[in-house]
């Protein structure tokens, strides 16, 4: 298959092409070309999506197209440019605007009202979803084979986001160390997260399949102790954990979710339950393949040390301690 990876140099999309060119595809990727490289056996064809496409892509017949933006005006231009292709458009949870439902479906649950916009998102997700919805509208009324695929959190090796990565980093600490993992309270919260080689492989096999439909991107709901098992199996650690209530980490003016002096991955007080509740039956059905935790903590791991730079956010091991130190008097 002639594949066109709108992006291809980072993370996702990067994930993507590489998946492609692994399976025999011949992988365009269509770029600026500042943010990263394109896998090898990728060609890059430079393009700035503010612009006109290229005729170097609209030259191409192109079987397959993967796209990622978040911007309505990119996507209908790449639309209008390839309608005949299979698309795949990778969107976002965050277009939901039930996140109490718990087993909510795409069949389900409804979205927020689209936003046309090309100013960055940066007031906050509801925006950042409402773009993306828009973005799904165009796909589906601009082309004949449309698939929409909806991540949660994204995780795995070349994560640029560093909330994954917060845990295979602490726990391999705690293995030199020996000293205990905070862990915020309750610790069988239900969790989702998608390994992006996962969510990359599903994309290509969607595309080979001619897979139409929505569909939410994530594994299963389970409890957050089964996710720090898997980590803690991955980076062949067992450090002691000690469970913290909210109410007493927002006292220690401990963060959710991500960011400095934070305890990421934990969004107890910032969503309702649903949000990492989705029924994922369908995509599993439809070839999503979910890899062990241990595996996906393993690599990130792995990665993280090969890569000095990467980004690692949350509390640093000395707040932590100093946390701890507090809690247990």
């Amino acid at each position: 298959m002639r594949i066109l990876v709108l992006g291809g140099t980072v993370f996702l999309s990067r994930a993507v092409a590489a998946a492609a060119v692994a399976r025999g595809h011949d992988v365009t990727c269509a770029a600026r070309g500042v943010s990263g490289t394109v896998p090898d056996g990728a060609t890059l064809v430079r393009w700035d999506r503010s612009e006109a496409v290229p005729a170097e892509l609209t030259d191409t017949e192109f079987d397959a197209v993967v796209d990622v933006s978040r911007i309505p005006s990119q996507v209908r231009a790449a639309v209008a440019a390839f309608p005949r292709a299979h698309w795949t458009f990778v969107s976002t949870v965050n277009v939901y605007a039930d996140t109490a439902t718990v087993g909510g479906t795409p069949a389900t649950l409804p979205l927020l009202d689209p936003v046309e916009t090309d100013e960055d998102p940066a007031s906050g997700p509801e925006v950042y979803g409402a773009m993306k919805v828009a973005c799904e509208n165009i796909v589906r009324a601009g082309t004949t084979a449309a698939l929409v695929i909806r991540p949660g959190l994204i995780v795995g090796p070349g994560d640029p986001s560093g909330r994954f990565t917060y845990w295979p980093a602490r726990f391999a600490e705690a293995a030199d160390d020996g000293l205990p993992v905070l862990v915020p309270e309750p610790v069988d919260d239900p969790v989702q997260l998608v390994d992006v080689r996962d969510l990359a492989e599903w994309v290509v096999t969607a595309a080979e399949q001619g897979t139409t439909g929505d569909f939410d991107g994530v594994s299963r709901p389970v409890p957050r102790s089964e996710l720090l098992a898997g980590v803690a199996e991955g980076v062949g650690a067992d450090p002691e954990l000690v469970a913290v209530a909210p109410d007493v980490l927002a006292e220690h003016e401990v963060a959710q979710w991500a960011g400095p002096r934070s305890i990421p991955f934990w969004v107890a007080g910032l969503v309702d339950g649903g949000f990492m509740t989705h029924d994922v039956t369908s995509s599993l059905a439809a070839g999503l393949r979910i890899r062990p935790f241990a595996d996906t903590a393993r690599d990130t791991l792995a990665w993280l040390r090969a890569t000095p730079d990467a980004k690692v956010t949350g509390l640093t091991r000395a707040e932590e301690q100093e946390v701890l130190a507090a809690v247990r008097g």
